[in-house]
């Protein structure tokens, strides 16, 4: 009976989705890449693969690629005969990453119809297949179980109050016993899988970590940000949202002159940061001026107007502001910490994310609940810089803790090849 409504809840949801895609922007892109897809793939992916290997690599969106990343370019360098397709649940991955270099082709995924599972794993026909995180399909695993491909998940995390682990979880439990291997982040995961006769897992942690490594490896030198920040102090608020800046504008507006900030919103909405720089004391300008040419020397705040330099800027930090817990999730702290910095962020949404939680027990990391403790905070750090520098080194000794995932998984690629 489940198996039926989760059949009949998939084409339901394919159904809404067109419904409402003319009415919001990125669900439109999802439909719109989506649609004549699997016949452009009949039409030429055999042309494209000519008899390689296929390795398939599925994230549902941005952050799930960057997990995935580490493995993904391991497995190329390992395999470089290879043919690596890359899917994309999410228009916010695809969007971004659609001309990422380290895949040889980038789509989204069907929807998990049982005839889009069968014709998508016919046309790929992949040797391998790895699903990064949560991702869970279940007709796309019964096909490729049926095709004999090797299927592996990584860098998951498995909590008791899942449905897998539920009386009633039954068909979703079938789903964990089509992976060949599951790799997921701590011991726990590993317990609760092992009591409901999952045993093809194991520990191998997490590989963002190995992500934020190289990141901070090859991170770009980028001398009109050492410009603005001059000999002063520097925040860095990273992915911040409207809910975070009504906590940081007056937290920062009570330390004049005492602390630059560069901040870099988590959606580019020039409405939205016209209102934040009107609130914000002092005198701010766009990277975007900058890279006009004005002098960023004498601005208090920085505001990124575009993507993608953010993973590059905390080398210019003291500190930094994670936004997103005080809505829909806690963004990436690890790319801060690699760089050594101690993280704030909300004190809401950050639970599930196991590096805020170890970052908050060791000292490396602390949650506020609004403005005064915010600014509390903040103020400790500024007067008392040896305090902050202690605890970005807790910080970065937890990044350095947890390399090595990708290793471990592509150990267990290469048993599967040979």
């Amino acid at each position: 009976m489940v198996k039926i409504i989760y059949q009949v809840a998939i084409r339901v949801f394919a159904f809404l989705i067109r419904f409402v895609a003319p009415f919001n922007h990125k669900i439109k892109l999802g439909v719109d890449g989506r649609k004549g897809l699997l016949a452009r793939l009949r039409d030429t992916l055999p042309g494209q693969v000519a008899g390689r290997p296929v390795a398939w690599f599925h994230a549902a969106s941005l952050g799930e690629f960057e997990q995935g990343r580490p493995v993904i370019e391991a497995y190329r360098a390992a395999y470089p005969g290879h043919f690596i397709l890359l899917t994309f649940f999410s228009p916010s991955g695809y969007e971004i990453r659609k001309n990422y270099n380290g895949a040889d082709l980038i789509c989204y995924l069907p929807f998990d119809t049982a005839a889009n599972a069968h014709e998508f794993v016919q046309i790929v026909n992949p040797k391998i297949a790895f699903f990064i995180k949560y991702e869970f399909w279940y007709n796309y695993l019964r096909a490729l179980r049926k095709n004999g491909t090797y299927i592996l998940s990584f860098s998951s995390i498995f909590r008791e109050n899942q449905v897998f682990f539920k009386p009633y979880g039954g068909f979703f439990r079938k789903m964990l016993g089509d992976f060949d291997h599951l790799f997921v982040q701590n011991q726990s995961s590993v317990g609760l899988l092992k009591n409901v006769g999952i045993n093809a897992c194991s520990v191998a942690g997490d590989t963002r970590f190995d992500r934020v490594r190289a990141i901070a490896a090859s991170a770009r030198e980028l001398p009109e940000i050492g410009d603005f920040k001059g000999n002063n102090p520097c925040l860095i608020a990273g992915s911040v949202w409207d809910a975070d800046m009504q906590v940081l504008i007056p937290a920062l507006n009570a330390l004049p002159g005492q602390l630059k900030a560069i901040i870099a919103p988590h959606e580019i909405k020039a409405d939205e940061i016209a209102g934040w720089r009107a609130k914000l004391n002092g005198r701010s300008i766009l990277y975007s001026e900058v890279a006009a040419g004005q002098s960023p020397t004498g601005s208090d705040y920085l505001i990124i107007n575009n993507i993608g330099m953010l993973s590059s800027l905390y080398q210019y930090g003291d500190v930094a502001y994670i936004g997103g817990s005080f809505g829909v999730g806690l963004h990436n702290i690890l790319e801060a910490a690699t760089f050594g910095l101690p993280v704030v962020f909300g004190n809401k949404s950050y639970h599930r994310f196991q590096e805020a939680v170890d970052l908050i027990e060791r000292g490396g990391a602390f949650p506020v609940a609004d403005f005064d403790q915010l600014l509390k905070t903040l103020r400790s750090w500024v007067e008392d810089p040896a305090e902050a520098k202690q605890a970005g080194r807790i910080s970065s000794d937890y990044v350095l803790s947890g390399v090595g995932a990708t290793d471990m998984i592509m150990q267990k690629v290469a048993e599967s090849m040979s």
